[in-house]
């Protein structure tokens, strides 16, 4: 995770640092605002992963003189397939057309159909031989 941190790192120096380049040369505050906010979002996930990268114990990434067969082996656990998301993403996007154009009938099913994608994808249940 600290190579990872490192990434973001960059990416937030870099942009305030074009958050003041830009303000100096185009005096414009729209960008400026959205360089900074931009900064200030990739601070956030640097912390975090600056965060969590102290509490686990190092991975092969992290170590320079790591061979590749020191990342063999089991990667985790993924959990299986679903279709919810997709479903999510889809009464998602009709809310948002629904919002965009202001069609209330249409923002009144959009906003059933994320309940029930919601719960759909909350509450599943998986059957197999892992699971009881």
């Amino acid at each position: 995770m600290k190579v990872e941190a490192r990434i973001f790192d960059l990416i937030t120096v870099f942009s305030f640092l074009m958050a003041v380049v830009y303000g100096v040369w185009s005096k414009e505050p729209v960008g400026i605002v959205a360089l900074a906010l931009t900064g200030g979002l990739a601070l956030i996930v640097g912390t975090y992963f600056r965060f969590v990268s102290r509490r686990i114990e190092q991975r092969p990434e992290d170590n320079p003189n790591a061979e590749i067969s020191d990342g063999a082996g089991d990667l985790g656990f993924f959990s299986p397939g679903s279709y919810w998301p997709i479903a999510l993403a889809a009464s998602a996007a009709i809310a948002g057309l629904a919002m965009a154009f202001w069609h209330i009938w249409l923002l009144v099913i959009a906003v059933a159909l994320l309940l029930i994608t919601i719960g759909g994808l909350v509450f599943e249940y998986h059957t197999g031989p892992n699971h009881e």
